[in-house]
C-alpha cells in the first residue's frame, strides 16, 4: 500500500494510521509477496486490488465516519445557536448579553480535533488486533485485564482448557520436512535439516530467542551425486535476527561457497512469484518458502469471526469506554455523544476488518475440513487370489520381478524335484509354486487391475487391510461415512512430544499444539468406533498427564486405565530418574466388560477345590448338571459320570466301585451336598482339551479334585523381555528390512499384539492412524496367523517412510513369519488382499486453487462501490476460487479418468500431475461397502451397499463416448432397469435421461454423481 494515496485525498497521515496500515498489510498477507504457495499465492494474485480497496474504501471510512459526525454536530450546533439568537432578538435581548448564547457561540467556533480522534481510533484498532495475531496465526487469548485471561467456563465440575483449544492444528503433515526443488537445467537442490538439531530442535526453554533456520557451521553446502545439498540447523538465533534478514544472509553465504561454483548462475536467476512486484533470486524464493512453511500458519481458528467480535466488544467496554470520562464535570450531552461516536467508529471499522479476516480463516477452515480426493489407489494381493489367466502378464512384468527380488529374495529360491527354481524371466509354474508372493498393481496398467478386481467377489469383505498414505485427520474425515461405528479396536502410538519426537509447534505453544492435534483426531476416531470399541493409546511421561485429562474430557463416563509397560529396561535418563517404562491408556466404554483374561504360565498355576463353597454353593442352589460324580483311580481322573436325579443322594463324598474306581461327589466334610463350580459338560471339555487343569490331591487322607486357575485379568504393570522395544522393535524391523535407522523407536511387536488381543476378538477391525513403521498391521497378521482369526486392519501414515518402511514391512509380514538380514527364513505366508490409498493433502488443496473473475463481475463492482465492499469483505475468495480442481470442478466429470491435481510427492516443492481416483473417492463419500467392481465397454460399474442398508449401483462413463441414448442401451444390455427393485439407489455421472422415481422419503432413486459429490465432499466443512 502507498500512504500518499490516502494523503492525496486530504486526510491526515498520523503515526497510528501508518501503524494500522502496516498491521493490515501483515494481517492481509501483503508483506509476503515473496511467497507463492498456499493462501499466500492466492492473496498475492489479488494483492493490488485488495490494497486499493483498503486504501480507497476501508481506511478512509475512519475519517469519513468521524467527519460525518463532526459535520452533523456542527450543523446541530448552528441550528441551536441561530434558534436561540432568533428567540433572544424576538424578546428584545441582545444575544451577546446572553451567557448561554456566548457559550454556544464559543463552542460552535471550536473545530473538532478530527485528526486526534482519528489517531486514537487507529491506535485502538492496532492495539486490539496486534494482541491476538502472531506470525500467521490468531491466538485465542480472551483478555480479561492486563496479563490476565478468561476461559470459557460453563459451570463444569472440572474444566480443561489450553491456549489453542478452539483451533485446528494443521502442521501434522510437516515435520521439518526436507525440501527439494529443481533449477532450470533439471538438477536438484536439497535443503536438509541436520539430524542432531532435529532431535533437540524444540527444547525452546533453553533460550528466549526465536528459533530460526540457520546454516550449519561446517559442511553447510556439498555436491553429492550431481545434486546440491544445503544443510541447516533449527535453533535459537543468539543475534535475534528476523526470518527475512537471516534468509538474505544465508543466500549470500551459499552463493559464496566454493561448492556452488557450477550452480551459482542457476541459483541466482531472477524469478517473480505470483503477484510479487519485485523479482527474487531462485535460491531466495525457495528458502523463503521452506522457512515460512515451518514457521507460519500452525492453526486454523474454528470461529475467528465470532471470537474477534466478542473480544472487540469486551475491549471497547473494558479498555476504551470509561464511565469516569462520561461522568466528569463539565461534560455535555454533545461531549458524551462524541465519545460514543469514537466507540462506534472503532467498532464499525473493526467489524469490517474482522469480516475480511474471518473470510480468509473460514475459507482455509473449509478447505481443511473438506473431504480430500483419493489421488491413487493400488492393490497388493497374494498370488493365491490372482486368477490364472493373469499369470502371463505377471511373468512378463520385469518391474514386479525386481520388486520380489528386493523384498522377498526370490532369486535365492533354488527349487527341487517338485518345485521350480527362480529364473529370468519368471515362469507361470514358479508363480503357482509361490502362492504367497504379493503382487503389487502399481507395476501394472489400469486394465490389468480392472481384470483383477472383477474376479473378486464381495471386494470390501475380502479386503484384509487398508493402508492410507495421507494426513490422519484428513484420512479419518474421509473414512467417516464408510466406517462409522464399525471399528472394533483403535490402537494409536502418537508422537510423544519428547525431545526426540517433537511435533512442529509455534514458539511458546508446544503442549497446547500437541493437545489440539490429538483432541481433533480422537474426536474423529470416536465417530468410527463401534459401541463397545476401546481406544488404546501409547504415550510416555512428556504428555501423559494432560493427555489423561483430554481422555476424561472426551469420554467422561468411560473406564480409563493407564498400564505401565517396561519397554526399555536400560532406561532413558531424565532430569532425576531413568525412565524405563511408558504408558498405554485403555479407554473402555462405560459399563462394558471388555478386557479378556490372559493365560497364566503352567508353572504358575494355583489349584483350588473344584467343589463350590460359600454362599449359594449348596446342591439346591445349582442346576441338575452341577451335581455329578468325577471318576478317579488313584491320582488319575478317568472322566465324569452322569448327573444324579434330584431325588437320589450318594452315601458320601467318595463312593468306591468294585473295579477300583472312586466316584468323587461334591459333598463336604459335614456330609452336606454342595455343587461343583462348573457344569458337567464344561468339566468334560476341560478333561479333553486341558487335561492338566484338573488333578487329584489328598486332603486329610481323602482324594480331592482340584482345579487350576489358568487365566487372570491383566494387571496394570507389564514387564518382561517380550516388551523390549530394542529387541522386538528396532532389531526386528532391521531384520525384516535388512537396513537399520530407517525408522526410529518402533514398538515391540509383542506389546502391540498384546494390546490388541486383550481387548478384541478374532474378527475385529483394528484402526491405527499413527501407523509409523506398520507394527499394528504386522501384529494383526501375526495374530491371525496364530489363531486363524479374521481380523482386519486400517493404517494411516503421512510420512515419507510410508513406502520404504511401512508398506514394505506389511508385505514382508504377509510373505514370511520370520526374517533375518532382510531375507525370509521360513516363507510361511498367509493369504492377503490389501488396498493402498494415497490422499490429497491440505497443502495440495491450497496449491491447486485458481482465481477467476468474469468481465461482467468486474464491471458490476466498478459501478457499485457498496457492492464492491460487501463482496471484498465477505465473498470474493469463495466466489473466485469456485471450480478449482481441489474444490471440485464438475466440468471435468464428463471424463472421470482425466481429472488431475498437482500433488506434492516427497518434497513440498516438487509436484507432479496425478489423475484423481474419482471412483474410489466417491465410494468413500457415500460410505459404499463395495461388493463388486467391473468395467464393461469402458463403463465402470460398482455395486455395493450404503450405510443405510440400501443396495446401490454406481455408473461411471465418458459422457462423450456414451451419451444418454447410448447409456440407455447399455443398461438394457446389462439387464439393468432403473424402475425395478434390484437396486434402491442408482448414481450416474453426467446428464442422462434415465427414468426416475420418487421414493417414499421424497428423494430420487437415480441421482447425479456430481451433485452428491459436491454435497458430501463439503458436508463436514459446511456443518463445522
Amino acid at each position: 500500500m502507498v500512504e500518499t494515496e490516502v494523503e492525496a485525498r486530504g486526510q491526515p497521515s498520523g503515526e497510528n494510521l501508518r501503524r494500522l496500515r502496516t498491521l493490515l498489510a501483515e494481517l492481509f498477507m501483503f508483506d509476503r509477496a515473496d511467497l507463492d504457495f498456499g493462501i499466500y499465492r492466492i492473496m498475492n494474485l489479488r494483492r493490488k486490488e485488495i490494497g486499493r480497496f483498503l486504501d480507497h474504501d476501508l481506511l478512509p471510512q475512519v475519517h469519513e465516519a468521524l467527519g460525518m459526525v463532526a459535520a452533523g454536530e456542527r450543523h446541530a450546533a448552528e441550528v441551536e445557536l441561530r434558534t436561540l439568537e432568533r428567540e433572544l432578538r424576538d424578546d428584545g435581548i441582545d444575544p451577546q448579553a446572553s451567557r448561554r448564547f456566548r457559550e454556544l457561540e464559543a463552542r460552535y467556533e471550536v473545530q473538532p480535533d478530527l485528526a486526534s480522534t482519528e489517531e486514537e481510533v487507529c491506535g485502538h484498532l492496532v492495539t486490539f488486533f496486534r494482541r491476538y495475531y502472531k506470525e500467521g496465526d490468531f491466538i485465542s487469548l480472551r483478555r480479561y485485564k492486563e496479563d490476565v485471561y478468561a476461559i470459557p467456563y460453563e459451570g463444569e465440575e472440572v474444566k480443561l482448557h489450553w491456549a489453542n483449544a478452539d483451533q485446528h492444528y494443521v502442521k501434522s503433515a510437516e515435520h521439518f520436512r526436507d525440501y527439494t526443488f529443481l533449477v532450470p537445467d533439471g538438477r536438484r537442490v536439497h535443503f536438509k535439516l541436520v539430524e542432531a538439531s532435529t532431535e533437540t530442535n524444540n527444547n525452546r526453554s533453553q533460550n528466549s530467542n526465536e528459533w530460526r533456520f540457520i546454516l550449519t557451521d561446517k559442511d553447510r553446502v556439498a555436491e553429492q551425486g550431481g545434486e546440491l545439498v544445503v544443510r541447516f540447523e533449527y535453533r535459537p538465533d543468539p543475534d535475534g535476527r528476523k526470518r527475512d534478514e537471516l534468509n538474505a544472509e544465508s543466500v549470500e553465504q551459499v552463493l559464496a561457497d566454493p561448492a556452488t561454483a557450477d550452480w551459482k548462475g542457476a541459483l541466482a536467476q531472477d524469478v517473480r512469484p505470483d503477484g510479487a512486484t519485485e523479482p527474487l533470486a531462485l535460491l531466495r524464493k525457495h528458502l523463503n518458502t521452506y522457512t515460512a512453511k515451518n514457521e507460519f500458519d500452525y492453526f486454523i481458528h474454528r470461529d475467528l469471526g465470532g471470537f474477534l467480535r466478542r473480544e472487540l466488544d469486551f475491549y471497547l467496554k473494558n479498555e476504551v469506554m470509561h464511565l469516569d470520562d462520561i461522568d466528569q464535570d463539565g461534560k455535555t450531552a454533545r461531549d458524551v455523544e462524541r465519545y460514543l461516536d469514537k466507540l462506534r467508529a472503532i467498532r464499525r471499522i473493526g467489524h469490517k476488518i474482522i469480516d475480511f479476516l474471518a473470510q480468509l480463516e473460514d475459507f482455509q477452515k473449509r478447505l481443511w475440513l473438506k473431504k480430500k480426493f483419493v489421488v491413487e489407489t493400488q492393490w497388493c494381493v497374494t498370488l493365491d487370489q490372482v486368477p490364472g489367466e493373469l499369470y502371463e502378464a505377471i511373468v512378463a512384468n520385469d518391474r514386479q520381478r525386481q520388486e520380489w527380488v528386493r523384498l522377498f529374495a526370490i532369486d535365492q529360491i533354488t527349487g527341487d524335484m517338485v518345485t521350480p527354481a527362480y529364473s529370468e524371466p519368471l515362469t507361470e509354474a514358479f508363480l503357482e509354486a509361490n502362492e504367497y508372493l504379493v503382487l503389487d498393481t502399481s507395476h501394472f496398467d489400469r486394465e490389468f487391475t480392472e481384470r483383477l478386481l472383477a474376479g473378486i467377489e464381495d471386494l470390501d469383505e475380502s479386503t484384509d487391510g487398508v493402508l492410507l498414505h495421507g494426513e490422519n485427520f484428513q484420512a479419518l474425515n474421509l473414512l467417516e461415512r464408510r466406517y462409522r461405528e464399525q471399528i472394533d479396536t483403535i490402537y494409536i502410538d502418537p508422537p510423544y512430544n519428547s525431545p526426540s519426537t517433537r511435533i512442529l509447534y509455534k514458539n511458546d505453544y508446544e503442549h497446547s499444539s500437541w493437545l489440539s492435534l490429538i483432541r481433533d483426531r480422537l474426536g474423529c476416531s470416536s465417530l468410527l468406533a463401534a459401541d463397545k470399541a476401546p481406544h488404546v493409546i501409547a504415550i510416555d511421561e512428556n504428555e501423559a498427564f494432560p493427555f489423561a485429562l483430554v481422555l476424561r474430557d472426551i469420554w467422561p463416563a468411560a473406564d480409563v486405565s493407564a498400564v505401565s509397560i517396561v519397554h526399555n529396561p536400560r532406561g532413558v535418563q531424565g532430569d532425576n530418574f531413568k525412565y524405563s517404562h511408558e504408558y498405554c491408556f485403555f479407554v473402555i466404554p462405560e459399563s462394558v466388560k471388555l478386557v479378556r483374561p490372559r493365560p497364566i504360565p503352567e508353572s504358575e498355576w494355583e489349584y483350588t477345590s473344584l467343589r463350590n463353597w460359600g454362599g449359594e454353593s449348596d446342591r439346591a442352589d445349582g442346576g441338575p448338571n452341577t451335581f455329578y460324580p468325577i471318576l478317579i483311580r488313584g491320582t488319575d481322573i478317568l472322566g465324569v459320570g452322569e448327573a444324579a436325579d434330584e431325588h437320589w443322594h450318594p452315601t458320601g463324598a467318595h463312593v468306591e466301585r468294585g473295579d477300583g474306581t472312586v466316584e468323587v461327589w461334591p459333598v463336604d466334610s459335614n456330609g452336606r451336598e454342595k455343587k461343583w463350580r462348573y457344569a458337567r459338560e464344561n468339566v468334560a471339555r476341560m478333561l479333553e482339551r486341558e487335561p492338566g487343569r484338573l488333578r487329584v490331591e489328598n486332603a486329610q487322607g481323602k482324594p480331592q479334585v482340584r482345579i487350576a486357575r489358568v487365566t487372570d485379568d491383566p494387571k496394570t504393570v507389564w514387564s518382561g523381555p517380550q516388551y523390549d522395544a530394542g529387541t522386538h522393535g528396532t532389531r526386528l524391523l532391521t531384520s525384516m528390512l535388512g537396513v537399520s535407522a530407517q525408522f526410529t523407536y518402533p514398538k515391540s511387536l509383542h506389546q502391540v499384539k498384546e494390546c490388541i488381543d486383550v481387548v478384541s476378538d478374532e474378527d475385529a477391525v483394528v484402526l491405527d492412524y499413527f501407523a509409523g513403521s506398520g507394527t499394528t498391521a504386522h501384529a494383526v497378521i501375526d495374530l491371525n496367523r496364530n489363531d486363524s482369526g479374521n481380523r482386519k486392519y486400517i493404517l494411516v501414515e503421512v510420512e515419507g517412510y510410508f513406502d520404504p518402511v511401512m508398506k514394505s514391512r506389511v508385505l514382508k509380514a504377509v510373505y514370511s513369519k520370520e526374517w533375518r538380514d532382510g531375507k525370509p527364513v521360513s516363507r510361511e505366508g498367509v493369504s492377503q488382499l490389501i488396498k493402498i490409498i494415497r490422499l490429497e493433502s491440505y497443502e495440495d488443496a491450497l496449491n491447486n486453487l485458481e482465481v477467476r473473475r468474469t468481465e461482467q463481475q468486474q464491471s458490476l463492482f466498478d459501478a457499485h462501490a457498496g457492492l464492491r465492499e460487501e463482496y471484498m469483505l465477505r465473498y470474493w475468495l469463495d466466489v473466485e476460487t469456485r471450480g478449482s480442481a481441489s474444490l471440485l470442478d464438475v466440468e471435468q466429470f464428463g471424463d472421470p479418468w482425466s481429472y488431475t491435481l498437482d500433488v506434492a510427492r516427497g518434497s513440498a516443492a516438487e509436484t507432479r500431475p496425478m489423475t484423481v481416483d474419482l471412483v474410489e473417492t466417491f465410494n468413500y463419500l457415500i460410505g459404499l461397502r463395495v461388493r463388486h467392481v467391473d468395467v464393461i465397454r469402458g463403463v465402470t460399474v460398482v455395486q455395493g451397499t450404503l450405510p443405510s442398508g440400501e443396495r446401490a449401483l454406481v455408473i461411471w462413463r465418458r459422457v462423450a463416448d456414451m451419451p444418454s441414448e447410448e447409456l440407455d442401451r447399455f443398461l438394457f444390455s446389462q439387464r439393468i432397469n432403473p424402475r425395478d427393485m434390484e437396486f434402491d439407489v442408482i448414481y450416474v455421472n453426467g446428464d442422462n435421461h434415465l427414468q426416475n422415481t420418487r421414493r417414499s422419503d421424497e428423494t430420487w432413486k437415480v441421482r447425479l454423481i456430481e451433485e452428491e459429490f459436491m454435497r458430501l465432499m463439503f458436508e463436514t466443512a459446511d456443518r463445522a
